[in-house]
């Protein structure tokens, strides 16, 4: 699409930066249309493209960023989408990354992800954080996160207690890995926003996750982030698959990635 800054809105910042979307379980790119079509509907962008990834790793872009674009938004899809080697799933993003550095020389970029999507989003700093080549993770905002269990996996509802630090009293096999994060986590250069559903439904939870789970991700990051907030959805629309079609999701995007 040919650059025309008739189409940006003015409250939001002209910034280069890409923000990159992960999909969930079993999910696509389709699963991040709703949120990156709402930002270009209000005016954030013109561009949106799409970066595959191939079950071995390889990253092919489908489409082209222009060089006045501002804040585009990059929908990364993985063609293995049940792949809960997290490792694995955060060297994929690693590619992705340098592909986009690469082409298109980024410095910065931001991150949304959803339910499994977030755990590539969290091993990706953990597993490559010491490495000064790749460019900066500036913005973060997970949606689902199961930092520590899935209900009917390893969770039940109301089970989870979170000391008032946002630690848990118990840890599944994932989180006390994560635990490193504390240390690596990029200090005082990542904004994070961290949203998570609430059915009303007594299981403080989305269905899904727990919303204890979800909150944990606090203190793996708490003294090392920028900035940390949460924000609980509640209602049926904060059903753990809901969540990344919900309005409300979508502002709060908006406001938190490309406000002025």
């Amino acid at each position: 699409m040919s650059f025309d800054k008739k189409i940006y809105s003015s409250d939001y910042i002209k910034s280069s930066v890409p923000t990159l979307f992960f999909h969930g379980w079993g999910g696509s790119y389709r699963s991040e249309s709703q949120m990156a079509n709402y930002a270009k509907s209000h005016g954030v962008t013109d561009t949106i493209i799409r970066v595959d990834v191939s079950p071995k790793g390889k990253v092919t872009l489908n489409g082209r960023i222009n060089k006045n674009t501002q804040n585009p938004i990059i929908e990364v899809n993985y063609l293995n989408n049940k792949n809960d080697n997290y490792s694995e799933d955060a060297l994929w993003m690693k590619q992705v990354v340098v592909l986009l550095q690469k082409e298109y020389n980024i410095k910065r970029f931001n991150v949304v992800g959803h339910s499994m999507g977030n755990m590539t989003i969290a091993y990706y700093p953990l597993d490559y954080s010491q490495d000064k080549s790749l460019p900066k993770l500036n913005k973060q905002v997970d949606i689902a996160g199961h930092y520590n269990g899935i209900l009917g996996m390893n969770d039940e509802p109301n089970k989870m207690k979170l000391a008032s630090n946002g630690k848990p009293e118990k840890m599944d096999s994932d989180y006390k890995q994560l635990l490193k994060l504390r240390e690596v986590y990029p200090n005082n250069q990542v904004g994070i926003l961290n949203i998570y559903g609430d059915k009303n439904d007594g299981t403080h939870s989305d269905g899904s996750v727990s919303n204890a789970s979800s909150k944990s991700l606090r203190y793996l990051v708490s003294g090392r982030a920028k900035s940390y907030r949460e924000k609980k959805i509640s209602g049926p629309q904060a059903q753990h698959s809901k969540l990344h079609e919900n309005k409300e999701v979508d502002k709060l995007l908006i406001n938190f990635l490309w406000k002025k």
